[in-house]
């Protein structure tokens, strides 16, 4: 641990003022930004500090929203992600607004219930190139996206590959109502072993569907 200056001495934790919460290290934090019209900024707590005035401070490492990340925000990113950056800052502690939890993203889509103060990170960001670690995550569909889990998706019983409802021309109700799915390509492959009397079409099919909300 790094050493304190003098004059300042380290604090195990820090009651939010107004709240009956409590930070500590390690905590993940809403702090108040300095434009009110900005949702609350979102950081990690690594240290907590109070000077000889008792003014108390808090080191933070900052999460990005991907609107503020060089690349901007993409298709695939979910309303709740966050970045982890290499951004460290110091702060006072009366601009922590309250608590927040930053899941994996595993963990995320395993929730039954996304609650105000939940957000998921899968990738690390340095804020000065740009870059993210990991720099290549798997993609799915015909459009070759990675998943987002904020939209469903319907698993392929052939492929097991999963896909966008829209992808495959059809609306979010139509997903919903199926019970089986097989992608084009599947139902292509299975017509060509047919003979023209047993041809199906795809809306005629039995497929699975599982649909993907937020909880996966």
């Amino acid at each position: 641990m790094a050493k304190t200056k003098p004059g300042k001495k380290d604090l195990d934790s820090y009651a939010i003022k107004g709240t009956n919460k409590v930070v500590r290290a390690g905590d993940c934090v809403l702090m108040r930004p300095s434009d009110s019209d900005k949702p609350p900024y979102v950081a990690r707590v690594e240290k907590i500090e109070a000077d000889h005035r008792n003014n108390v401070k808090v080191r933070v490492r900052w999460y990005y929203r991907p609107e503020e990340s060089i690349g901007g925000r993409r298709q695939f990113h979910g309303a709740k992600e966050l970045f982890l950056s290499d951004h460290y800052d110091v702060q006072s502690a009366h601009t922590i607004e309250g608590k927040c939890i930053v899941h994996t993203f595993k963990n995320y889509t395993k929730l039954e219930n996304v609650g105000a103060e939940d957000y998921f990170c899968r990738f690390e960001y340095k804020a000065a190139t740009g870059g993210f670690t990991p720099d290549r995550v798997a993609v799915y569909c015909k459009c070759e996206m990675p998943y987002n889990p904020d939209d469903l998706m319907v698993q392929c019983e052939g492929r097991k590959d999963w896909f966008h409802p829209s992808c495959m021309e059809m609306t979010i109700e139509e997903a919903k109502r199926l019970d089986h799915f097989l992608c084009s390509d599947c139902t292509s492959e299975d017509a060509a072993k047919r003979s023209m009397n047993t041809f199906r079409v795809s809306a005629s099919l039995e497929p699975k569907v599982e649909p993907k909300r937020r909880k996966r």
